[in-house]
């Protein structure tokens, strides 16, 4: 399969899940491809706790309500002692490389027929209290994940999709 077909055609924001488990093969290859990610100066400072047993996702119900009945879920997050900063205006690049490794990880697990969805609406102090992660380490996203359900269709939005034109402006010298 070519990047096209995976990125425009496959992959979707699942939001119904089997109850099954992902397999560890799998579940090992969508990490790889997490820890694989390019990050600034490859700094590497993503930081997944890999949510795999009922009562951690019971605990992730705790944090947001779109879980989705997922079967497991990734939280990606970065260590902000561990990242690129930009010298010119001290912006750090935890933001960006946190959602580089989601985004790889996601493309992974469609080439596996393992749904996902990113999460961005979450309680990211409950997350660190439940899950016990040090102050240093900044949630970003949730990976909801699992082989899609009978009612995990893309959404009719996710084929709109503005023309080229509508999002590039090309230089002019």
């Amino acid at each position: 399969m070519d990047f096209t077909t995976l990125a425009a055609e496959k992959r979707y924001s699942c939001r119904s899940f089997e109850q099954r488990p992902i397999d560890k093969v799998d579940m090992d290859k969508i990490l790889e491809a997490g820890r694989i990610a390019p990050t600034a100066g490859n700094f590497q400072p993503q930081r997944i706790i890999a949510v795999n047993t009922p009562e951690g996702m019971r605990k992730l119900a705790q944090c947001t309500h779109y879980t989705y009945g997922a079967p497991a879920a990734l939280i990606v997050c970065y260590d902000e002692n561990e990242v690129w900063v930009r010298n010119y205006d001290g912006k750090n690049s935890g933001d960006v490389d946190a959602s580089i490794v989601t985004t790889q990880m996601m493309l992974q697990a469609a080439e596996l027929n393992i749904g996902t969805c990113w999460i961005g609406h979450f309680d990211p102090w409950r997350i660190k209290e439940l899950f016990n992660i040090p102050e240093n380490v900044v949630p970003v996203a949730i990976l909801d994940m699992g082989y899609p359900g009978e009612k995990g269709q893309p959404h009719p939005v996710h084929w709109k999709r503005k023309a080229l034109e509508e999002t590039v402006v090309y230089e002019r010298f």
